[in-house]
């Protein structure tokens, strides 16, 4: 791919010019099927991307990150690698992020030197300026798939063991309530997407996010997105109200995209009030840990210890791990949780190992009775010491 400089008319663009900007296409996103169309072709493109802008096209593209005028990297599902691109001064690494960010309706200058924002057509962008960010301004970019991988494909990709497959739609057609836990850039989000488009048509599904990202293949989804505040300082509406919202709209699932704060008080409350087969996802390094996530969160929200453990359990049935790794993504461990000790643990019930093969572990049976068959729910089985 050769490198590609700022022509003189692209460092001209300001920001104040949105007859290019409203020329983005709600489609800019890619997977290994898509493509740029007719509405970011190269002349608009390079005005509001600059040297990005034919890293876009690159199938697959999940990343990139900017660290420095000749540092960009890209990432196509297989772990970062250096891109043949560059800017010609930390500067105009600085007009893009300020730029991007004023596309996202974001502010970022000296006095708000960080930003999260998303770009029309759902790509995620992460800014920091100096001297938050040493030297240069970073600018990390996370694109979003415009529709869900099917369970299918995510066998094809090597992200899901096949011998899982009628699990996880029994789990779902179960309204078993599934957490799904990893770390960043894990496939949590890619695999939320693929187990809600199993849903019924019939059903109402109630997504709340901070960004748009969740995108299952399902003819009825409503999307609540959380307001940050203005300049100002008001105007918030936070994924806790949201949530509470989300109770009135007659769903028939709830859906967090992520749990990281205070919010877990009011998930937890709401999966405890017959909202069955509802999902979200949170950051753990193991299927094991998410205990001590959820103990985590719960104490920002002023919950004891114990209220999080018998609320978790009565909340969620089944913990869905996945993980990243030099082959890609992968569901490694699926857990039941349940109280034992007085504590939450995840009891594993499937390991699957780098190769895919999968072990059965001591909750394998009751993670196939929740899937397959009429047992009680796991709050209402707990043995609390």
């Amino acid at each position: 791919m050769p490198r590609l400089g700022w022509s003189r008319e692209s460092r001209g663009c300001r920001v104040a010019d949105h007859s290019r900007m409203d020329t983005l296409d709600a489609h800019l996103v890619l997977d290994d099927n898509t493509r740029l169309d007719d509405a970011t072709r190269l002349d608009d493109g390079a005005a509001l991307w600059g040297p990005l802008a034919p890293l876009l096209r690159t199938p697959g593209l999940t990343d990139i990150v900017v660290n420095g005028p000749g540092e960009v990297w890209l990432d196509r599902g297989l772990g970062l690698e250096r891109a043949d691109a560059g800017f010609g001064s930390a500067a105009q690494v600085r007009e893009l992020a300020v730029r991007l960010a004023s596309v996202g309706g974001r502010r970022l200058d000296d006095a708000s030197p960080l930003v999260d924002a998303r770009l029309p057509g759902g790509m995620r962008l992460h800014a920091a300026l100096p001297p938050v960010a040493d030297g240069c301004a970073i600018l990390s970019l996370r694109t979003v798939r415009t529709g869900a991988l099917t369970l299918g494909d995510l066998v094809n990709g090597g992200m899901l063991a096949p011998a899982l497959v009628g699990l996880l739609e029994g789990l779902v057609a179960a309204r078993v309530s599934v957490l799904i836990s990893g770390a960043t850039g894990a496939g949590k989000t890619t695999l939320m997407a693929s187990l809600l488009s199993v849903v019924a048509a019939s059903e109402r599904i109630v997504v709340i996010e901070d960004a748009g990202e969740v995108m299952p293949s399902h003819p009825h989804v409503v999307r609540l997105v959380e307001r940050p505040a203005n300049v100002d300082g008001a105007g918030e509406v936070g994924l806790a109200r949201l949530v509470r919202e989300a109770l009135r709209m007659r769903p028939d699932r709830v859906v967090l995209g992520e749990c990281r704060g205070v919010e877990i008080r009011e998930v937890l409350a709401a999966f405890n009030t017959g909202h069955r087969g509802g999902m979200m996802t949170v950051h753990a390094n193991s299927a094991g840990d998410v205990p001590a996530r959820l103990g985590a969160l719960g104490a920002l929200a002023g919950m004891s210890a114990r209220a999080v453990d018998l609320f978790a359990a009565a909340a969620f049935e089944v913990v869905v791990h996945v993980e990243r790794g030099a082959h890609g993504r992968r569901i490694a461990e699926l857990g039941v949780l349940d109280v034992r000790g007085g504590e939450l643990r995840v009891i594993p019930a499937v390991v699957v190992d780098d190769a895919g093969r999968v072990e059965h572990h001591a909750a394998w049976e009751r993670l196939q009775s929740l899937a397959w068959g009429e047992v009680p729910r796991v709050g209402a089985t707990l043995s609390v010491a």
